[in-house]
């Protein structure tokens, strides 16, 4: 394992929006991020979801910011009376709020004189001091103040918001990821593997459970930034599911960076 401690750079997500609690939209953007940022050696910490409430949202907005080195925010930037995030963040910062004279350009090239009313111009509207974040997909934009990150919510317009700053943040080292399945309860695992992690305290190894058809199994994902780190404990937790007469599955139809297989959590 390696001596040397690799920069950690960590990030939060806040969720923002009503139909996400209510249940009536699925999220989809969680999945995306934490992909994206830990290609850029930024490790997703938290993610926490808060409704259209405003008190809420600049809590969370300056609990985060000084807990992680960037925070992203998704939703609420829309032209409707509950897209409250702009004021939120600009609360949040003691800043003002204006219509934005570029952000403005931008929303009049896509719409048209008559086709930017009222309800649009509203997202042009930006904190004073905000570095504006391009949106090639319908050119409303999204905005930075210091290190958080404001984005629409709709996940095609999230994804690519992220991809147009994901090149500026100053990220630590990639966490590799490597996984090893095997058709064993999860409960008859976990004595050994807690052992293996006290050996790899440099190793998030985490367990998650799947019924395939009539049998239960359990992958164990080892993530690192030492990838000497992450393979060698891969290999304890191989002998060790050998040991108990659960020899590892080498077909890889477990999919450890989704987690999907039917999940099942042993009591």
């Amino acid at each position: 394992m390696s001596a040397a401690s690799p920069t950690v750079v960590t990030a939060a997500l806040l969720v923002i929006g009503n139909e996400v609690l209510s249940g009536r939209t699925r999220d989809a953007n969680v999945q995306a991020f934490a992909t994206v940022l830990g290609e850029r050696g930024v490790r997703l910490r938290e993610v926490r979801m808060v409704a259209d409430d405003a008190d809420a949202i600049v809590e969370a907005v300056n609990a985060l910011r000084a807990r992680y080195a960037y925070v992203f925010t998704t939703g609420g930037i829309g032209p409707t009376h509950d897209d409250i995030t702009t004021d939120c963040v600009a609360a949040a910062f003691g800043l003002e709020v204006v219509v934005d004279p570029e952000a403005e350009r931008r929303l009049r090239d896509h719409y048209g004189a008559e086709g930017l009313n009222a309800a649009r111009l509203r997202m042009a509207r930006i904190p004073v001091g905000a570095e504006l974040i391009d949106n090639p997909v319908s050119h409303a934009p999204g905005f930075r103040v210091e290190n958080v990150y404001v984005m629409a919510g709709v996940p095609r317009i999230a994804a690519a918001m992220l991809d147009s700053v994901k090149h500026g943040l100053a990220g630590g080292a990639p966490v590799h990821s490597l996984a090893v399945t095997a058709y064993i309860r999860e409960g008859d695992l976990a004595e050994g593997l807690g052992v293996v992690q006290e050996a790899y305290p440099s190793v998030e190894i985490g367990s998650y459970p799947f019924v395939r058809g009539t049998r239960i199994g359990t992958s164990i994902v080892c993530r690192s930034p030492d990838p000497a780190a992450a393979a060698s404990a891969v290999a304890r937790v191989s002998a060790l599911m050998t040991a108990l007469g659960a020899p590892p599955e080498t077909d890889g139809s477990f999919d450890a960076t989704t987690g999907s297989a039917s999940s099942w959590h042993e009591d």
